[in-house]
């Protein structure tokens, strides 16, 4: 992932002797050289990482004839489209930022809704002397800034900021996200650095701050076929297509193959493009993680049928017997979120070895396909559809036949499905976000919220009832990208097939029974691979979920454990209740409580510890300046 960092200053910046060396900080995430546009109280870096064709001819910073800088990170999937907006000038050899580029010049901020990928940019207009930022659909390429009355600091990567930010007021939301359902995707862990929100574009002019939405998904798009093999072909065709644009690399792709039915589909998907002639990369291989003291999570006989499939095996890395806290405790470097654990296990030494070996720009995820297609078997969106539209005749025929599958009585059915449309605080509280007895009650009842979720409330009239429970996903999915920190050491790619803009549009515009039905998760995804899915991942009912490994460590890491419970900072800052904590922590060692918001708690506990987030600031916001050289 390349790395864009700027700075503006609203007034004349004087050097100070104490400052932070950034070369030396970004330098890693850009092997493939740096480029720096200075001119007046702006300046703005850029660390090249080429993983596209096109990539090694781009020249960023870019100025264009206007005097307007545009940098950009990211990857633009539709090309052809924008190439036929941008006009003459760029061709097919064209890198992505000249594409962009040429099309923002043209229409301005509307070519953003046009711009299918994952990307971020910084736009910075001397004439009208603003500043733009903006993020794709998803937020899979991040971007932060933080403002005052003296400067704008803007950065790919949090670190330069968060290091800025140590030992100033700690944002309490993001705090209590991390311990629940993950943040929203605009917070950071420090209040005063915030993350350009997703599908948005935030401008700085006349001392004023504004964000701006460019693009959402249509509530009003819906797609109705005759037959469920039309369906069947869409899905295989956009499906294949998201993969295919994610394949789009200069160097070998390595795809995590878990034998689950999202990254068996795209490794499967990948061969069928790659053997149609679309050969979009060097190489494409598997990696595979398994672990023979995991008794729930056997997933060799899985991924070796998919190996098998395509006559090639992958590597598979042991992660098992690793250590979780004692490794962590000793990973003694600034931090700038809990999700950074720092620490080099052997099967993360593996992993590295294996990008380094085989010079790995790309690791593709799977990462979120149980959530859009359907993984879930539940049939509220579709009941809450036919509840809206009136068609009372179709849901008593679907409740009867998801009551004999489920084994309930269809009033229970009912009632789940009515319950979305009440106020939150109306519905009654599930079991599944039930939330810790240890958390403080004043921290419990500011942040509920965000500790929850940030759930809300189905609407019946104004928008499709289905749709809006996607847009729920959405959000959630958005919140759990945003907490994942940039892959480095050595820094590579990740792409997610399965958040493909164009994909999920059709997801969320086709009927909810095509994804769901009963007896059938994931319906139109088995129709539509089979023959390309082993039979032994389109047969499976679901796969397994693996506990062992964190609740065992509760059980061997007791001499860490013990000094992370005693004296929390946690406890400290009115978050958690340190005796509740333990009480929880020894009741995670039996398996009588659910052990991830303890490992979250935990992480969190030694973030705070580590990064020395609560110290006295070693830097502050003036004497940052980009050292170049």
């Amino acid at each position: 992932m390349s790395v864009q960092l700027g700075r503006w200053d609203f007034r004349n910046h004087s050097d100070d002797p104490e400052q932070v060396n950034l070369h030396t900080l970004l330098a890693p995430f850009g092997p493939d050289g740096c480029s720096c546009y200075r001119k007046d109280d702006v300046e703005v870096l850029y660390y090249a990482f080429h993983a596209t064709p096109e990539s090694p001819s781009e020249k960023q910073p870019l100025v264009l004839p206007s005097g307007t800088v545009f940098t950009w990170n990211g990857r633009l999937d539709n090309r052809s489209d924008c190439l036929a907006l941008a006009g003459e000038g760029v061709s097919n050899a064209s890198a992505d930022v000249d594409v962009a580029a040429a099309c923002y010049a043209r229409v301005g901020t509307d070519c953003f809704e046009k711009f299918v990928g994952d990307w971020a940019l910084s736009v910075w207009n001397p004439g009208e002397r603003s500043l733009l930022l903006a993020r794709d659909a998803m937020g899979i390429r991040p971007l932060y800034y933080s403002a005052d009355a003296n400067h704008v600091l803007w950065s790919s990567v949090l670190d330069p900021l968060a290091l800025q930010a140590r030992g100033t007021p700690l944002e309490w939301e993001y705090l209590a996200g991390w311990l629940g359902m993950f943040p929203a995707p605009h917070r950071t862990p420090f209040r005063s650095v915030h993350s350009v929100p997703p599908s948005c574009f935030v401008r700085f002019a006349n001392g004023r701050t504004s964000t701006t939405r460019f693009w959402d998904f249509d509530p009003g798009k819906t797609l109705r076929y005759k037959r469920d093999a039309e369906y069947e072909d869409h899905f295989l065709n956009v499906f294949g297509e998201s993969v295919r644009r994610r394949l789009r690399s200069s160097a070998p792709v390595l795809a995590e193959l878990s034998g689950g039915m999202d990254s068996s589909s795209i490794v499967s998907v990948s061969d069928l493009v790659l053997n149609q002639g679309n050969r979009e990369t060097p190489r494409f291989d598997t990696v595979s993680y398994y672990d023979d003291l995991e008794p729930n999570w056997n997933e060799q006989p899985y991924f070796k049928s998919v190996e098998r499939k395509r006559g090639r095996s992958g590597c598979h890395i042991d992660v098992g017997s690793q250590v979780f806290f004692e490794s962590a405790l000793r990973a003694k470097r600034f931090r700038p979120t809990p999700s950074e654990n720092g620490t080099a296990t052997d099967a993360h030494k593996r992993f590295r070895e294996l990008l380094l070996l085989n010079e790995y720009r790309v690791v593709l995820s799977g990462l979120g396909g149980d959530e859009v297609t359907g993984g879930v078997p539940s049939p509220n969106a579709e009941l809450l559809d036919l509840i809206a539209s009136a068609r009372f005749g179709i849901l008593a025929g679907r409740l009867t036949q998801w009551a004999l599958i489920q084994r309930r009585p269809w009033t229970h059915l009912l009632w789940e499905a009515l319950r979305d449309f009440l106020p939150v605080n109306l519905a009654s509280t599930s079991g599944h976000n039930k939330l810790p007895s240890w958390l403080a009650p004043r921290f419990l009842h500011e942040y509920r919220h965000a500790l929850l979720g940030y759930p809300r409330r189905i609407r019946l009239l104004s928008v499709r009832p289905g749709f809006d429970e996607a847009m729920i996903t959405v959000d959630a999915l958005r919140r759990q990208i945003s907490v994942l920190a940039p892959p480095q050491d050595p820094v590579h790619e990740r792409r997610f097939p399965f958040l493909d803009r164009d994909l999920l549009e059709f997801l969320f515009a086709i009927p909810r029974d095509q994804l769901v039905r009963p007896g059938e998760r994931r319906s139109l995804m088995r129709r539509a691979l089979r023959g390309i899915l082993p039979n032994e991942i389109l047969e499976r009912k679901r796969k397994a979920f693996r506990a062992r490994s964190s609740l065992s460590a509760f059980s061997t890491e007791r001499q860490a454990l013990h000094g992370l419970t005693h004296g929390m900072l946690l406890d400290s800052l009115g978050i958690v209740r340190q005796t509740e904590f333990r009480r929880a922590l020894d009741a995670g060692r039996r398996g009588g409580e659910p052990s991830v918001p303890l490992l979250r708690a935990l992480a969190l506990e030694i973030w705070l510890r580590d990064s020395e987030v609560l110290s006295k600031p070693t830097v502050s916001a003036t004497s940052l300046p980009i050292a170049f050289d």
